[in-house]
């Protein structure tokens, strides 16, 4: 079982988890539930990751970050935002 750093941002009445060593995301009505879909995707990811020779990953680059957390900024007044750690 893995460490991740995750945040957490609320968006349009849903949760979405951005994992910031993969990229990979989950979401849902809830946090736990964003959190929970997230897992299920980092699991399903490393096994593909690890069958396969042309499958590779990094952490999100700084930019793709900003994008995560501003992108709907000017649309809502006011954005949530939750760095959590999780084990996958």
């Amino acid at each position: 079982m893995e460490f991740y750093t995750v945040v957490l941002k609320q968006s349009a009445g849903y949760w979405v988890a951005l994992c910031l060593e993969n990229g990979i995301v989950g979401q849902g009505t809830i946090q736990e539930d964003a959190i929970r879909k997230l897992k299920e995707a980092i699991e399903s990811f490393e096994i593909v990751y690890e069958s396969e020779s042309n499958i590779y990953k990094s952490p999100i680059s700084i930019d793709e970050l900003h994008e995560f957390l501003f992108v709907e900024e000017k649309e809502q007044d006011s954005e949530i935002y939750e760095l959590r750690k999780v084990y996958a």
